[in-house]
């Protein structure tokens, strides 16, 4: 009995699928939880012991991410990568204002 061509199709789909709600989620999670550290910089004007080295890695980082997702028309990295991009200045900016 030959194998079934449309069930390898169908799985890859599926796992295609269920991995960009997961990576979409995470990204919605983790900026989640970074909005305190930003909250704290800019309600509380206190950005002692905040990197930052760390936060422009960051930046840079969400910045290389955001141009390869364009490049390769991945919304799921791009989009993620605005949210991102805003968070990791406004620490950033922070760090500058009142650290």
């Amino acid at each position: 009995m030959p194998p079934n061509p449309t069930t390898p199709a169908l799985q890859t789909s599926l796992s295609n699928k269920a991995m960009r709600r997961l990576l979409g989620s995470m990204s919605i999670f983790t900026g989640l939880m970074t909005l305190p550290q930003v909250l704290t910089i800019w309600i509380g004007h206190q950005a002692v012991g905040v990197s930052l080295l760390s936060w422009s890695a960051y930046l840079l980082s969400a910045v290389l991410w955001f141009w390869h997702g364009v490049r390769t028309h991945d919304k799921n990295i791009y989009l993620a990568c605005v949210g991102w991009i805003v968070l990791d200045s406004a620490v950033v900016v922070g760090v500058i204002v009142y650290g």
